[in-house]
């Protein structure tokens, strides 16, 4: 299995770096497209490293760190695993934020993605996380909506947060239905900066939108 991932990095590298950005981009689509295929934290494993692979060939590029960050985050949501194995993945997608702040500051989907880790953070220990990681939550999703108020993603993440919360203790969440029905109907209106931009999260909402009906 080593020996099969390391072949095939090497022939990711060779290709990427024989196609230029064209064949950038063209990779990123076709690894993108395996997030569907994804069900097991081996899965999101094998496709962050495949986003590793193009990290380290596209170095000034934000998207792979993006990408490998989303799997390890999913990671933690994958399956029954242990508390400490959760954080070791989040652990690693921290890392990839970092970089990716330092890399492109003013990208709203970089604080999307760090307020889905506070909150990856805050799901392996509501009681005891709570406190620390929501304030971080909200000042990520204010950060992404400071910079793009109609992102999608930042308004589904507050949208998903505020009813987390409320459920947790034990307040009504029907008040958010409308929230979520407006959202959806406004998601494809947001206007894609490239193919390769993320585009997450639409699914998430269209199953709020269902529960409310229910």
């Amino acid at each position: 299995m080593k020996r099969t991932t390391l072949l095939l990095g090497a022939l990711l590298i060779t290709t990427l770096v024989m196609g230029g950005n064209d064949r950038y981009i063209e990779k990123m689509r076709e690894t993108l497209q395996l997030f569907a295929g994804c069900s097991t934290p081996e899965d999101y494993q094998d496709l962050a490293n495949r986003f590793r692979v193009i990290a380290n060939v596209e170095s000034d590029e934000w998207l792979p760190l993006y990408y490998e960050a989303q799997c390890y985050i999913l990671m933690g949501f994958t399956g029954q695993l242990e508390n400490e194995l959760r954080d070791s993945y989040l652990d690693k997608a921290s890392a990839l934020i970092d970089k990716m702040l330092a890399m492109a500051p003013n990208e709203a989907e970089v604080y999307v993605m760090k307020s889905f880790y506070h909150t990856g953070y805050l799901v392996v220990n509501p009681p005891q996380r709570a406190m620390s990681a929501t304030p971080l939550i909200h000042e990520a999703i204010a950060r992404a909506l400071a910079m793009e108020p109609d992102n999608p993603r930042a308004l589904f993440l507050r949208l998903s947060n505020e009813m987390g919360t409320a459920s947790y203790f034990g307040e009504d969440t029907s008040p958010y239905c409308d929230q979520a029905a407006a959202l959806l109907r406004e998601w494809d209106n947001y206007e894609l900066e490239s193919p390769i931009h993320p585009n997450w999260g639409k699914q998430e909402v269209e199953g709020i939108v269902k529960s409310c009906g229910e």
